[in-house]
């Protein structure tokens, strides 16, 4: 189905691994701390965004006055307290069974490189990807494509012979904004 690309690019949280019910549940944890709430259709909106500033937008919403570095830490540490016993695969991770050893494929994502590493490898995944990009590896995020052309130069394919696999809006603006062809994976 997508012979026609030399490389597969995927995004991680809500594309290939259902990560997004311990996120949320992470947030409200660490929020309540501090008596802060969500917006939950805010934060869909700031989906591949890095976590530290999901926690600027958070702070800035509730009006408090907190480092959002601190908070993205926190939240960090509670996603890493219980996500290696919570997270699944999505469906999509067929694709990329499917094309493992065909083409080459990495992972794209706002999470911090060593929680991407960590998931992966804890599902079995990790041989599947010939790279990985996290939110700590480039300086511009999601939307824009430095994740994904670092991607790109990593697997050694050409921008424009690569597909991405996303589900967040900034996400499909980075592959756009890096001339790849993209799928929403909200439409499959």
């Amino acid at each position: 189905m997508y012979d026609l690309y030399e490389g597969l690019i995927f995004d991680m949280d809500g594309t290939i691994l259902d990560t997004e019910p311990t996120h949320r549940k992470a947030w409200h944890q660490v929020l309540s701390k501090y008596n802060m709430h969500y917006d939950f259709d805010a934060m869909v909106a700031l989906n591949g965004s890095p976590t530290w500033r999901i926690a600027q937008f958070i702070i800035d919403e509730n009006q408090v006055d907190l480092d959002p570095h601190h908070l993205a830490t926190e939240k960090t540490t509670a996603v890493q307290e219980m996500l290696l016993d919570t997270v699944q695969p999505l469906p999509l991770i067929d694709v990329v069974k499917y094309y493992h050893g065909r083409r080459p494929m990495a992972v794209g994502t706002g999470s911090e490189h060593w929680m991407a590493d960590a998931l992966l490898r804890h599902l079995g995944l990790r041989d599947c990807f010939d790279a990985i990009v996290g939110a700590n590896d480039v300086q511009n995020h999601k939307p824009a494509p430095d994740t994904f052309l670092l991607c790109a130069k990593l697997i050694g394919v050409p921008p424009e012979k690569c597909v991405v696999f996303e589900d967040a809006d900034f996400g499909i603006q980075a592959g756009q904004r890096a001339n790849m062809a993209v799928v929403d994976v909200r439409t499959l």
